[in-house]
C-alpha cells in the first residue's frame, strides 16, 4: 500500500498529479453548506477537462446558491481531455494550453429534470459561462491567477504536495477562506502548526484514518500494493495520511472529546526534556490530569479549541509556550541489530545512549532499561482553563 514514501517520492520527482475522487469531496463538502451562498468558488489547480473539485461544484452550482465558479489549469497536465472531456475541441489546438473556465449560471439545459455535466456543457455557449485561454502557464503564482484568487471567496483544491507550504502561505498572505488536501505530516511544518495553535486553520471533518485513492497520470509508475487500474485503464494509487486542511467552521469540531482514563505515573510517564507526560493515543488523555501533555499529532482530528489548548510541538521551535527544561548534544543512536551510528532519524524509534542523545529536535520519554527512546512528533496540550504553575 503506497504511504508517505511515495509521497516523498512524488515530491522529489514533482510527480504532484494527485486527482482527488468526487465521492472523497462529496463527503467533505456536506459539512459546509452554509459558507458557500452568494460566494466565488476557485479551483486553481484544477484542469476543467478531469478536476473533480470543478464537476463537484458545476453539478452542486444551484443547490450551494454560488455566485460564480472559477477554475483554472497548469499546461502541462497531463491527463487534459481524458477524465472530463467536457470540451475536447479545446485540446485539438496547438498543443495542451492553460485554461481558465467561469460559470456564473447552471439551468437544466436539455430538460432531463436534472443538473448534470452535460447542461454545464451546453451552458459553455451561453454568454454568462466563457472557456478561455490563460495568456500564462496557469501556475497559481503567476500574476493573473493571483488576481483571480483575489476576486474570490473560497478556495477548495488538492494542490501540488510538494508547494503545499507555498501554497497555504499564498492563502494566508491573500486573506483565503479555503478547504484543501495535504498529508497529516505537513502539521509539523513551521509553516503550518502556528496557524493550528492560534485557531486561524483546522482539520476537516470527514477523514481521520487510513488512507485514501487518488487518480494519477498515466506515465506514473504503478510499483506499490495497493495501486490498480480501472476497466477504461485509469491509474490509481491509495496514499497514506492524507487530510483536509480548512478555516471554514463546521459544528463537529466543536463536540468535546469524551474521556475515559485516569492518570497513572506509570501509563503516563513524563518526558526528560520537558515537564510534560506522554500520551500514546488521543483515546487515552487522562480525565483526570490538569498539566501539560504530549498527544500524537492526530490529536487535530479530535480536537475542541473549547476543551484544550495547544502549547506547542516537540520541533525544537522555541516560540511556543512550552519549552524543552534539557538540550541535548552529541547524538548517538544504538539501532535495533546492536550497533551504534552517529546521528538520529526524524519520526523513528530508536534506544540512544544516556550520556549521548539527541538535541531538542526530538521528544525522549524514559525507558525501562533506563535509556531513553525518541518519539514521534508530539503536540503539547492542556485542558481549557487550567492555570500554568
Amino acid at each position: 500500500m503506497a504511504g508517505n514514501r511515495d509521497l516523498q517520492q512524488a515530491n522529489r520527482a514533482k510527480k504532484d498529479e494527485f486527482y482527488t475522487q468526487l465521492v472523497d469531496i462529496e463527503k467533505e463538502l456536506r459539512y459546509y453548506k452554509k459558507h458557500f451562498k452568494d460566494k466565488i468558488v476557485f479551483c486553481n489547480c484544477d484542469d476543467p477537462f478531469e478536476s473533480n473539485f470543478f464537476k463537484y461544484f458545476a453539478m452542486n452550482f444551484n443547490f450551494l446558491g454560488l455566485k460564480k465558479l472559477i477554475a483554472t489549469c497548469y499546461d502541462n497536465s497531463p491527463v487534459a481531455g481524458d477524465e472530463l472531456p467536457l470540451f475536447a475541441w479545446t485540446n485539438s489546438q496547438s498543443g495542451k494550453k492553460a485554461y481558465k473556465i467561469e460559470i456564473t449560471e447552471v439551468t437544466d439545459e436539455n430538460g432531463d429534470g436534472a443538473i448534470d455535466l452535460a447542461d454545464v456543457e451546453l451552458l459553455i455557449k451561453n454568454h454568462k459561462n466563457t472557456l478561455s485561454i490563460l495568456d500564462g502557464n496557469g501556475d497559481f503564482r503567476s500574476e493573473e491567477c493571483i488576481e483571480l484568487l483575489k476576486e474570490a471567496d473560497i478556495v477548495v483544491t488538492n494542490p501540488p504536495f510538494s508547494l503545499f507550504r507555498e501554497y497555504l502561505a499564498q492563502l494566508v498572505k491573500y486573506k483565503k477562506t479555503f478547504l484543501i488536501i495535504g498529508n497529516v505530516n505537513s502539521i509539523t511544518y513551521k509553516e503550518v502548526f502556528p496557524l493550528i495553535k492560534d485557531n486561524l486553520m483546522w482539520l476537516g471533518a470527514s477523514i481521520h484514518s487510513g488512507d485514501r485513492e487518488f487518480g494519477v497520470p498515466q506515465s506514473y509508475p504503478l510499483d506499490a500494493a495497493g495501486c490498480r487500474v480501472d476497466e477504461n485503464g485509469k491509474k490509481y494509487i491509495r496514499v497514506k495520511g492524507v487530510r483536509w486542511f480548512t478555516n471554514l467552521d463546521y459544528l463537529q469540531r466543536h463536540e468535546d472529546l469524551i474521556l475515559y482514563k485516569r492518570y497513572t505515573p506509570e501509563e503516563f510517564p513524563k518526558y526528560d526534556n520537558y515537564d510534560a507526560i506522554n500520551v500514546d493515543k488521543t483515546s487515552d488523555i487522562p480525565y483526570d490530569y490538569d498539566g501539560v501533555m504530549g498527544v500524537p499529532i492526530t490529536f487535530l482530528d479530535k480536537y475542541n479549541p473549547e476543551q484544550f489548548e495547544i502549547l506547542g510541538i516537540t520541533a525544537g521551535r522555541d516560540e511556543f509556550e512550552a519549552r524543552p527544561i534539557k538540550r541535548y548534544i552529541n547524538p548517538m543512536q544504538i539501532n535495533k541489530d546492536g550497533s551504534v551510528s552517529n546521528g538520529s532519524k526524524a519520526n523513528t524509534r530508536a534506544t540512544i545512549l544516556l550520556d549521548k542523545i539527541p538535541n531538542d529536535i526530538y521528544y525522549t520519554a524514559d525507558n525501562a532499561d533506563g535509556a531513553l527512546k525518541i518519539l514521534y512528533a508530539r503536540i503539547l496540550i492542556r485542558k481549557k482553563g487550567v492555570v500554568s504553575k
